[in-house]
């Protein structure tokens, strides 16, 4: 079934209406600045609204311009973005404001090809910088405006396969207008829509500003999305290692995972007796217990090691699951070493 279309000027007129008296106001929605949008954007993947805005108004004051956060250490990048998680982010940030400076002497480029040859850019976040920074007609669908246009357009086919990607790709070309101002709007409308009422499950369509428009009769039932795949458990055994004056042995991680992230030390095997500790947290495909148990202080420390007083981790980006079990055992840890 076709997607509604922005010839029908009704609806561009309805989108924008309800985003100007219902959208909330966000301090990325304040700015056209291409640099404080793409640290939005990226800190906005997986992450919820209100957990972003602190850690966005922190960021852009110590790091308030892309000349600053391409200066930085990777070090203090990662440590300043301690508590958002898949810091994967963080490094293409940090890697895509060097290449800004680098490539095209601190300007954010313009063009689609440009633009999308930043480290970390995906269609999205291209889309969304053209968009929201530049006002250039821009597609840009993250999972808020592909659950609308999905309902919108009655779209069938998984969203994530191929297919499925076209098919929203092509109700929102449909539906954009041709006008680049006009299109930011529908596109942070879409955006806005999905978030506050277009939501998973039963949304309350009584309140769609374009329900006369949608096609679904079915909403509850889409976006359709392929089977999961089951997640692979594994387990890591870590030690909590104390020194007489009650520092906390850490490591920094070389591994894909964690690399250049701080976290309790990886032991071999798993010691004897009960762990001090237990958590469980997925990763990828993967979802990983952590045991901590109460460890001897080595012979000598590695090059990857550091003895950290407890007053001090906040100075070390520490992974988020280690850092939950640090704070757990500190409330119930001796001082001493074990």
């Amino acid at each position: 079934m076709p997607a509604p279309t922005a010839d029908d000027s009704e609806l561009a007129a309805a989108l924008g209406a309800w985003f100007a008296a219902q959208a909330r106001d966000l301090p990325w929605r304040r700015t056209r600045d291409p640099y404080a949008i793409l640290v939005s954007e990226l800190m906005l993947q997986q992450t919820q609204v209100a957990t972003v805005i602190p850690f966005y108004e922190r960021w852009l004051a110590r790091f308030p311009t892309v000349d600053a956060l391409a200066a930085a250490d990777e070090a203090e990048v990662l440590r300043h973005w301690a508590g958002l998680g898949y810091y994967a982010r963080a490094r293409n940030l940090h890697r895509a404001a060097q290449a800004v400076v680098e490539r095209h002497g601190g300007q954010f480029p313009r063009t689609p090809e440009e633009v999308g040859a930043l480290p970390g850019v995906g269609p999205y976040t291209r889309g969304a910088l053209l968009s929201f920074a530049f006002g250039l007609r821009a597609v840009m669908i993250d999972a808020n405006i592909a659950r609308v246009l999905a309902r919108l357009a009655d779209v069938q086919t998984p969203i994530d396969s191929t297919a499925g990607q076209r098919a929203l790709e092509s109700a929102a070309e449909a539906l954009l207008p041709a006008d680049g101002e006009s299109a930011r709007i529908a596109n942070a409308a879409l955006m806005e829509l999905g978030a506050l009422l277009c939501k998973p499950g039963e949304p309350p369509c009584l309140l769609c500003p374009v329900k006369r428009w949608c096609r679904t009769t079915a909403p509850a039932e889409l976006p359709r999305k392929k089977p999961r795949r089951g997640r692979v458990a594994l387990a890591e055994a870590c030690g909590w290692i104390r020194s007489a004056d009650g520092a906390l042995l850490l490591e920094q991680s070389a591994g894909p995972r964690w690399r250049g992230l701080w976290r309790l030390p990886l032991l071999s095997a798993p010691p004897a007796g009960e762990p001090l500790d237990v958590s469980r947290y997925p990763f990828t495909h993967h979802e990983i217990t952590l045991q901590v148990f109460a460890a001897p202080p080595p012979d000598a420390l590695s090059p990857a090691q550091r003895w950290v007083q407890p007053e001090e981790l906040a100075d070390f980006a520490l992974t988020a699951p280690h850092l939950r079990a640090i704070r757990r055992l500190l409330d119930v840890a001796p001082t001493s070493a074990r």
